[in-house]
């Protein structure tokens, strides 16, 4: 296939200010270590404060990627509307029942930001929702606005909500009186984003964000204090932790959580007694962990210990939630991996996932019968939704497949019936017959079988003339759901093949799946992609130079490793916030992320064997000549989790050792972080400029 791009300005030339860095012994040099801000904290409070010599060379990749991609401005308008057209602007949730109140969200018509409804709970009528939020009224004249949670007291009587204004993740937050629909003078900055409230509605928990972005102490907040006297409650010591707490459908209990990604650590909080001392459950075990529900006299516990890699049920005695005192309730089952656990009061429920499908298990509390809710499809997603009440027959869940919109149901597990609430509605139109879904399975390089599913319209020809998306992740053990996706439609109406490549790293074939891809062995993430990408070629669902590879975060790490190992294997790369400078960010013990990111890469600081590890794949230190396809990174600016700079330094060594190759594209939006753009239909633009990209490289621009 010819090069998709024609003449180009010059590309912008990033300044070379060699740097060196020596580590267990190993020098490296780095030409493009300037493009990461000494006062990064700041930039992501305050933009302005960025070297002049950053922005210009950000706002120079920006006018060339504008530039390179300007004959697609009418595509990205046509797949604009027609994705915009396939959402229903006034949609609304089902509203959720809690005591007297149903609570639900709704979007008003060209709205971008949601609303927050609450009603009687037995009126449905539009005119008896009252607006306790109003998201766009909040989010005017911002260029940036996202809010992070909406949470009513449990009397009722006011809303405890947050906010983000730059797209750095330092959340404010409010409260709200329900009756007036008016903030108190209640203010709290550098919040992770939400708050736990007491029984009595009195204040709340929150976790505070440090310099370095870190959740790190846990305050009470009692309402109509000012922050400066909120109440220390726990301080998480090991900056390699997370920290934070949550609540139990009983109010009976503050769950203060402290975790990385492979150990947990939890304490007790008496809800109706927040300054009570916190009571240690089980004390950290390197590799175990734990949650659990309260379910009045006895905690269900969800844990991996003892070896339970795909995690078993135990029940503890609730005044005396020790590990010593845990009995066994439901066994672990090898490549039964167990996702969630909520209890009720006649019923306990969890969510789990076998050879790569979800279902619901429900299990009566005193008899021990168990059922399941499953579906027929060859490949779906499953949510489990619940309820925010305890004394309850009825849960909710989500269902949906790659053709069929997504639909919520009520299900009673007394009588077990279901009762459909809600139908996705794509006002455009929408015929699940005019589409296939399939599940296939790929061998890799060890003769590991890696499901991959698929999506195509029914008229597409599967003779390898077939431009195809391939999408994956493949860390943190994240498991990526063959879900509805009202986008992906715009390609699979222009012939594409839709896949998602269910590789080594996530959790889509159990606990193991997700060991197979981490530190050590990250190597088989990028190999079982590669393989993804040739078997599709091999089989005729596409051909090689008409692959587009997309990922994003740890996904864009992906797309960078897979660039550099076979790049003859992709017609053009998608990479967004992509994690690609893995070792010099893994060595940044400062930045937000990094020691409790060590769990999932290794710390490089303290092994050579993990720094090695890291070097063998980390994409901006394995960037050398190669016949590199288009690619396309995208960044945020204010984003704490993957630096504007990763990508940044990424193109720019790709183009200096590669000037014949791509083109290489940087686009970085100035005024938001790690989520891109934070409005509803902002956001459609950055997928349709993504697309366009993606049909632009297979020449169907």
């Amino acid at each position: 296939m010819s090069r998709p791009f024609g003449p180009l300005p010059a590309a912008p030339v990033a300044e070379k200010r060699p740097f060196t860095d020596t580590r267990h012994g190993i020098e490296r040099s780095d030409d493009y270590a300037w493009l990461r801000a000494d006062n990064w904290q700041e930039v992501f409070k305050d933009t302005s404060v960025l070297d002049p010599a950053i922005r210009a060379h950000l706002e120079a990749e920006n006018a060339y990627q504008d530039a390179a991609m300007a004959d697609t401005k009418e595509l990205q308008k046509v797949l604009f509307e027609e994705m915009k057209g396939r959402i229903k602007e006034d949609d609304s949730t089902v509203p959720m029942p809690d005591g007297p109140y149903a609570y639900g969200s709704s979007y008003r018509k060209g709205g971008q930001q949601p609303l927050f409804q609450r009603m009687p709970r037995d009126k449905t009528a539009e005119a008896d929702r009252t607006i306790i939020l109003d998201g766009d009224a909040e989010a005017d004249g911002k260029a940036y606005f996202r809010i992070a949670s909406a949470d009513h007291s449990p009397d009722h009587g006011k809303l405890l909500w947050g906010y983000d204004d730059k797209g750095s993740e330092f959340f404010r937050l409010r409260v709200r009186d329900m009756e007036s629909r008016e903030d108190l003078a209640d203010d709290v900055a550098d919040s992770s984003g939400g708050g736990v409230w007491d029984a009595k509605s009195e204040g709340f928990f929150y976790s505070k964000l440090d310099a370095n972005h870190r959740p790190s102490k846990l305050y009470y907040h009692r309402v109509g204090s000012a922050q400066a006297d909120d109440i220390l409650v726990y301080e998480e010591t090991d900056a390699g932790f997370f920290m934070g707490a949550g609540g139990s459908r009983r109010n009976d209990v503050i769950h203060v959580s402290s975790h990385d990604h492979e150990t947990s650590e939890i304490r007790l909080i008496r809800a109706d007694d927040p300054l009570s001392e916190p009571v240690l459950v089980a004390p950290r075990q390197e590799g175990v962990e734990y949650e659990l529900d309260s379910g009045g006299d006895v905690f269900f516990i969800l844990t991996n210990a003892d070896g339970a890699k795909d995690f078993k049920i135990m029940t503890a005695p609730a005044d005396a939630p020790g590990k010593a005192n845990w009995s066994e309730l439901v066994a672990h089952k090898p490549g039964r991996l167990i996702l969630a656990i909520q209890a009720y009061k006649d019923f306990l429920v969890w969510l789990e996932r076998e050879d790569g499908l979800p279902r619901i298990i429900v299990r009566d509390r005193k008899s021990g019968e168990e059922h399941a809710i499953a579906f027929a499809e060859e490949a779906y997603s499953l949510g489990l939704v619940g309820s925010m009440e305890y004394d309850t027959d009825v849960i909710r869940f989500s269902y949906s497949s790659m053709t069929t919109p997504a639909q919520v149901f009520d299900y009673n597990m007394r009588s077990h019936d279901r009762t459909l609430l809600k139908t996705q509605e794509v006002p455009s139109g929408h015929d699940p017959a005019d589409y296939i879904t399939r599940r296939i399975l790929v061998p890799s390089y060890d003769g590991e079988e890696v499901p991959v599913s698929l999506l195509y319209h029914r008229d597409t020809m599967l003779d390898g003339t077939a431009p195809c998306l391939l999408y994956g992740y493949g860390s943190y053990g994240i498991a990526i759901p063959a879900s509805f996706n009202t986008n992906c439609l715009s390609l699979a109406d222009r012939g594409f093949v839709y896949a998602i490549a269910h590789i080594r790293g996530g959790k889509d074939k159990g606990f193991a799946w997700y060991e197979d891809g981490k530190r050590a062995k990250k190597q088989n993430t990028f190999k079982d992609f590669v393989a993804a990408a040739h078997y599709l070629a091999k089989e005729g669902f596409t051909s090689a130079d008409r692959i587009v590879a997309q990922g994003g975060s740890a996904g864009g790490m992906l797309m960078g490793a897979v660039a550099n190992m076979a790049p003859e294997a992709f017609g053009g790369i998608i990479a967004e916030v992509a994690f690609v400078d893995v070792l010099n960010t893994m060595l940044d013990d400062t930045l937000p992320l990094t020691p409790p990111e060590w769990p999932e890469w290794g710390n490089p600081i303290a092994s050579k064997t993990d720094y090695e590890t890291i070097a063998a794949y980390s994409p901006y230190d394995r960037t050398g000549h190669a016949p590199y396809p288009p690619i396309l990174a995208v960044a945020g600016l204010t984003d704490p989790r993957v630096t504007y700079w990763e990508p940044a330094k990424w193109i720019a060594r790709l183009r200096a050792l590669n000037p014949d190759a791509g083109p290489f594209l940087l686009k970085t939006n100035m005024d938001s972080g790690h989520g891109g753009a934070s409005g509803r239909f902002s956001r459609l633009e950055e997928i349709a400029f993504s697309y366009a990209f993606a049909l632009k490289v297979v020449g169907k621009a």
